[in-house]
């Protein structure tokens, strides 16, 4: 498939924000804050990297791992974004772990990791978040009822000295903790927790 990473890694110098979740399923907004990544960090691609199962979601209710893989396919129309399968290939479920596998086998690349404001909020609840927020750079993309809280929680106010603006964050050099940004792009209430109440009401399968 087109832009996958290799098996075993590569060399080649990039720019890439990666975009974790569950996509259960992925919809239009997990394309718009791709796209918005994309565009205020000057990306040269985004990862939909599809959880093979997140520590800190119940397994009840979720979609099998080839469902989920294929909604992330389905909205991932521009080819700047690539849904993959690279955390299941690691043999990963969590972040940290995934970023240092990353950073081994793709030596060249420069990795942000794209959260959306609730994920902000949620980071302390993260397996040594505090180290992953030191070695890797974060971008923080608005969501409705989050974004004010988040930036007023516990993970902004212990990394507060390291925030930039988004057009800066790659071309920082950091020496006591990567820095992280905000970045100001327009809100999108679609979620796949909604997604999926509509289904059920409706009686069929989540739509792609």
């Amino acid at each position: 498939m087109r832009g996958l990473p290799g098996r075993f890694g590569d060399a080649r110098r990039r720019r890439i924000g990666l975009l974790g979740g569950s996509f259960n399923p992925a919809h239009a907004g997990h394309a718009h804050v791709a796209l918005a990544a994309l565009r205020a960090l000057r990306l040269d691609q985004v990862w939909l990297m599809v959880s093979p199962g997140n520590p800190l979601k119940p397994v009840q209710g979720m979609a099998p791992f080839a469902e989920r893989l294929a909604s992330a396919r389905a909205v991932a129309r521009d080819a700047r974004i690539i849904a993959t399968d690279i955390e299941r290939r690691l043999g990963s479920r969590y972040t940290h772990r995934t970023l240092a596998l990353l950073r081994r086998r793709f030596p060249r690349v420069r990795f942000v990791l794209i959260l959306g404001a609730d994920n902000l909020s949620q980071l302390p609840r993260w397996q040594r978040w505090r180290d992953l927020a030191r070695h890797t750079p974060l971008a923080v993309l608005p969501r409705p009822g989050y974004s004010r809280a988040a930036l007023r929680g516990q993970a902004a106010a212990v990394l507060r000295h390291r925030r930039r603006r988004a057009a800066a964050l790659q071309a920082s050099r950091w020496t006591a903790g990567a820095p992280w940004c905000f970045v100001l792009a327009a809100e999108r209430a679609i979620s796949a927790t909604a997604i999926r109440a509509a289904s059920a009401h409706a009686g069929g399968a989540p739509p792609n």
